[in-house]
């Protein structure tokens, strides 16, 4: 396919795409008067212009009830959480009672490894990809050594080539290798620093034949791509709610527990928000979790967090994975072809490090530069394009198909062309 990166054609191709109008309904930041060329998506989401609309319900029942609200607001504060149980469900292939939204997702990664790592002297490593996202290598070691156990010998990281990119018959191969000493497999559903989607399908088939338990950080897979957590057989997973789904700095996370590890009654930390709803107010000696993955609720729920992130959620819900997966293929192939057009016209050797295809991709391009990397990365930020810096040597871009648009892209072409031939 010949593609043209002229802003005509491009508001041509926005015209033509069904999702296109969504665009309206995000603030977007602005750069000399003119809407910024916005990707970075897959580390803050744009704010929806209606993102107060269920906040100011709870807001004003907050107000004019104080403490009844729990009972008596319009959405009830007790039972918030379930709002947003279809939603998630949908959005990653869950049943509904193998999701719960709850705290920020470094937390919820602790609650879920305190039930799902179970190191015995024989069986006690943790498989993951290098360039792990650092919070989540704190979160392991922490978990390690809280097990007794060295986290120097006990977290295996699995080989990569020089940019940090997996080889995903490797991951399989290792881990049937590595059976008798593997515990516990977590990866990122999509790395964060190289952009790279991995097979969880595969992976956590591969898990089970094995006797390993199968995690996953989903925090740049979530609203990314398509997911089918409980058919998968995936054991547990958890994803946060402000990048591609727009919740907001810092909002919520939710969690994934399938419904066999549910039936199992692994242990949890406790909390009375985890609790059967029918005695939670008892107080009993006895904890008694619901059997559900709220039975991992500690605290009661955050739920002006969770008003943001709702509406985020009736979004997608309303548009469906599979139209925005469809339509950010072909934002991604219109990406791609356009920093290969840079690359012929200008010879800047921008080189794409993240592997496969549109289809195979998320919407994150990862970018190395073969020269002064940060220098160009410093002109387009100056320059009204958000992306972001990862040392030594890489800039990401993301194309998320809820507000990105083609013109955004060839924007994007022309500014680096016209700035480069002059």
């Amino acid at each position: 396919m010949v593609y043209n990166f002229s802003i005509e054609k491009a508001k041509i191709l926005d015209n033509q795409d069904e999702l296109s109008h969504f665009r309206n309904l995000f603030d977007i930041p602005k750069h000399n008067n003119d809407d910024s060329i916005y990707f970075s998506g897959n580390s803050l989401g744009l704010k929806l212009k209606k993102q107060n609309l269920y906040l100011d319900q709870e807001l004003n029942d907050w107000g004019k009830m104080a403490v009844e609200g729990h009972f008596m607001a319009k959405t009830p504060w007790i039972s918030y959480h379930k709002n947003l149980e279809g939603p998630t469900s949908r959005l990653v292939g869950a049943k509904k009672s193998e999701v719960v939204t709850m705290n920020g997702l470094s937390v919820n990664l602790h609650l879920l490894l305190t039930s799902f790592y179970n190191p015995t002297i024989e069986k006690f490593k943790i498989l993951c990809e290098p360039h792990l996202f650092p919070s989540d290598l704190y979160i392991l070691k922490s978990q390690i050594e809280l097990r007794g156990f060295n986290p120097e010998e006990s977290i295996l990281f699995l080989p990569s080539d020089e940019n940090g990119v997996v080889d995903n018959d490797e991951v399989l191969r290792i881990i049937n290798n590595k059976r008798n000493s593997i515990a516990l497999v977590f990866i990122g559903g999509v790395n964060y620093y190289t952009g790279q989607v991995f097979d969880i399908k595969k992976i956590t088939e591969t898990c089970r034949k094995n006797n390993i338990i199968a995690g996953f950080d989903l925090a740049h897979a979530a609203g990314n791509i398509e997911l089918n957590l409980h058919k998968w057989g995936v054991d547990f997973a958890a994803w946060c709610s402000y990048k591609y789904l727009n919740s907001g700095p810092g909002n919520v996370s939710t969690i994934f527990v399938h419904e066999n590890q549910i039936k199992n009654k692994p242990f949890r930390l406790a909390g009375w928000w985890g609790h059967k709803l029918k005695n939670r107010f008892r107080l009993e000696n006895k904890f008694s979790p619901i059997e559900s993955a709220e039975g991992w609720q500690l605290s009661n729920a955050p739920v002006f967090g969770m008003s943001i992130y709702r509406s985020s959620l009736e979004l997608f819900d309303k548009i469906g994975m599979k139209n925005l997966i469809k339509k950010r293929i072909k934002l991604s192939s219109y990406l791609e072809e356009a920093i290969n057009s840079i690359n012929t016209e200008l010879d800047l050797k921008l080189k794409i490090i993240t592997p496969g295809n549109a289809k195979t991709r998320g919407g994150q391009l990862s970018i190395l530069m073969d020269g002064d990397g940060k220098a160009f990365y410093n002109f387009l930020r100056k320059s009204g394009v958000f992306l972001d810096w990862r040392d030594p040597n890489i800039f990401r871009l993301a194309v998320a198909p809820i507000y990105n648009s083609f013109e955004d892209i060839a924007r994007f072409h022309n500014l680096v062309i016209n700035a480069f031939k002059k």
